[in-house]
């Protein structure tokens, strides 16, 4: 240990699903709850609260949690960092600690999107074969479908698309194997929203969203939370053997964004900002990818999850599909991706889902996985990304 060590101490998700009985603060609370029984500790051992949320808080969300689950006075950071969020929110706590100012933090994610539709699509002009510069739109008129699109399905088909014309290799049966390997994850998932086994022929035919990516290749709006504490080294060595034993280390915590580049800025970059997080990530860790015993990263659709396979250097660059091929991301292979059943399977509640990752990986490294367990994990990585953009990168170790 080095006495500026940060750890997990406590850590919990609620099931990933539908939840119309509870609002958001319930959800919330119940991760944090969970993640405080976890890691054995009270909310008044809390030194910071960084609580994420996106598309269902007023102001507040964080004090509005606190009325939940205890008031101590505490500084609260209210997160919104596209689907990023709920890993910005860990990052406030582990900043805190690194800091000195606390020795103790917290961070929430939490969502409710069961229903919410094609996120991203915004207001617009009701669609027509022909416009007319009146109404209440006056000279302005949407380009939505008719220049690009702005919708996260169709920016993350193109996104596919370009790696599949700048390297070759990608089809629509490649994609769609990518998803039936994640839904076959899904099944030994407990806490995933939808935990089905499809056939590629399922996946193929079902309805297109936007090609080559079909519904189950999308990630489902659902409802959920996720919770985590992080502690100093001092801090960690002055509680029990067993809080020790299942501490889990968090060797680097990266968050970075868009850098500038003189070049088109119609399709967001999504690749150099992650392979730039990643890059820092390995350093700060003082390990390389070959270093990794498994992979949560943000497959949102199956397109991302295999540029991504790229962008965290999983393999050499253009390599991606011959990486697939491998069978090396499978749950029995040489380096399995989203054991968890990924955004495709496990949900995909924005601001919950950076919290989520992590929680994955650390679960692995405790051995407490159950009938998924990566045996002998003792190194992993949790990515996620948003558009605007944000990308987080962490890289846990099992405690010693």
């Amino acid at each position: 240990m080095a006495k500026d060590d940060i750890w997990i101490l406590g850590s919990h998700m609620t099931k990933f699903g539908k939840h119309p009985n509870e609002d958001v603060i319930d959800l919330a609370a119940e991760a944090t709850m969970g993640a405080l029984a976890d890691g054995g500790v009270q909310m008044k051992d809390i030194g910071v609260l960084g609580v994420g949320n996106l598309m269902n808080a007023s102001a507040g969300i964080g004090q509005q949690l606190q009325k939940q689950v205890g008031q101590t006075g505490i500084p609260v950071y209210n997160v919104s960092n596209a689907c990023a969020t709920g890993a910005t929110a860990l990052r406030v706590a582990i900043m805190a600690v690194k800091a000195g100012e606390v020795d103790m933090g917290m961070a929430v994610g939490v969502e409710k999107l069961a229903g919410a539709g094609l996120l991203g699509q915004g207001p617009g002009r009701p669609a027509s074969d022909t416009w007319e510069p009146s109404g209440r739109f006056g000279a302005l008129g949407s380009t939505e479908g008719r220049i690009g699109t702005g919708i996260m399905p169709g920016v993350f088909a193109q996104v596919g698309m370009e790696y599949g014309h700048k390297y070759g290799g990608t089809s629509f049966e490649l994609f769609a194997r990518i998803s039936e390997k994640n839904h076959a994850h899904s099944t030994l998932n407990p806490l995933a929203a939808y935990q089905k086994r499809f056939t590629l022929d399922e996946i193929m035919n079902d309805v297109m969203i936007a090609y080559p990516n079909t519904r189950p290749m999308c990630s489902g709006n659902c409802d959920g939370a996720a919770a985590m504490i992080v502690v100093s080294d001092a801090k960690l060595k002055t509680l029990s053997k067993g809080q020790q034993k299942r501490a889990v280390k968090i060797s680097a915590s990266v968050l970075t964004s868009d850098p500038y580049e003189e070049a088109c800025q119609v399709l967001p970059d999504v690749n150099t900002l992650t392979r730039n997080a990643a890059t820092q990530a390995y350093e700060q860790a003082g390990i390389g990818p070959e270093d990794l015993d498994l992979v949560e990263l943000h497959d949102c659709f199956a397109t991302a999850e295999l540029v991504h396979y790229d962008n965290l250097m999983l393999c050499e660059q253009g390599g991606a599909v011959d990486f697939f091929e491998s069978g090396a991301p499978f749950r029995d292979g040489s380096l399995p991706v989203n054991v968890s059943g990924g955004l495709q399977s496990k949900g995909h509640p924005i601001a919950a889902t950076g919290v989520a990752n992590i929680h994955e990986v650390a679960t692995h490294l405790r051995g407490e996985a159950g009938p998924r367990q990566i045996k002998g994990a003792k190194v992993g990585l949790a990515h996620v990304i948003g558009l605007g953009s944000a990308c987080g990168v962490h890289i846990l170790e099992k405690a010693a």
